[in-house]
């Protein structure tokens, strides 16, 4: 039975030191909000240190990937009903204090998707300096894609109306899913707005980030964002 219209969903891989705190600290800012643990395969305690929480658990039976356990969190919230679905990572990084901004933003009707940045204001994050520069190029490639300014195209803090998780539901891009995702639901008429956040040291685990594959992923998203100009501007040439 459906207890809130708001579902948070955390996918979770390998993450036993710090998903219970990060539980605890979403239902501390959300407290009537149903919390969402997707184990994404996990080899540890992760899937122990959420049932010792009270959360909803998914197990899913081997490691997916980031883009697999996200989207298998918003096909649960489509098919339950849910109104409201924010994504938190399982890291720590994502101040819960921040959810409710997001929330806010989305019921006011201000967007469909609601995407928490680090980068928006000066909020005195600092990350790896590829992490970083990967961050920029692909903001970048984002705000040529969809037209709009992209400060944090990697930004894994997120809150959509169910029209939008619907659609992430059916369809959702594996790898590196916040990127490409920002893409295909501008493409799909989604509305999509920054807000500021404030980002923390994880608090345990390990980043699912191999820069050999961001690498290849840059070139990938990059060769998308041309053919998609090309699409378009074929597109309006065939309209006049």
């Amino acid at each position: 039975m459906l207890l809130s219209r708001v579902l948070v969903v955390i996918p979770a891989y390998n993450e036993e030191q710090g998903v219970g705190e990060v539980i605890r600290q979403v239902r501390g800012c959300l407290p009537d909000a149903d919390v969402l643990i997707v184990d994404d395969g996990s080899t540890d305690r992760t899937a122990q240190k959420v049932l010792e929480e009270g959360a909803i658990l998914l197990s899913l039976p081997y490691n997916l990937g980031i883009g697999g356990a996200v989207q298998t969190g918003y096909k649960y919230a489509a098919q339950a009903g849910y109104e409201i679905v924010a994504r938190v990572d399982a890291d720590g990084q994502h101040a819960a204090s921040g959810l409710s901004r997001l929330i806010e933003h989305v019921r006011a009707g201000d967007a469909d998707v609601v995407v928490g940045s680090r980068y928006a204001r000066d909020s005195g994050y600092r990350g790896s300096f590829l992490r970083f520069l990967g961050t920029k190029i692909f903001s970048a490639l984002v705000s040529i894609a969809i037209r709009q300014r992209v400060t944090d195209a990697t930004s894994g803090f997120i809150a959509m109306k169910r029209p939008a998780v619907q659609y992430c539901a059916r369809d959702y891009p594996l790898d590196y899913p916040e990127v490409e995702s920002l893409i295909t639901l501008h493409r799909a008429g989604f509305r999509i707005k920054e807000v500021p956040v404030q980002m923390n040291p994880r608090r345990g685990g390990k980043s699912s980030i191999n820069w050999t594959q961001a690498t290849y992923y840059m070139v990938k998203v990059l060769i998308g964002v041309f053919v998609g100009s090309i699409r378009r501007a074929a597109r309006r040439k065939e309209a006049v």
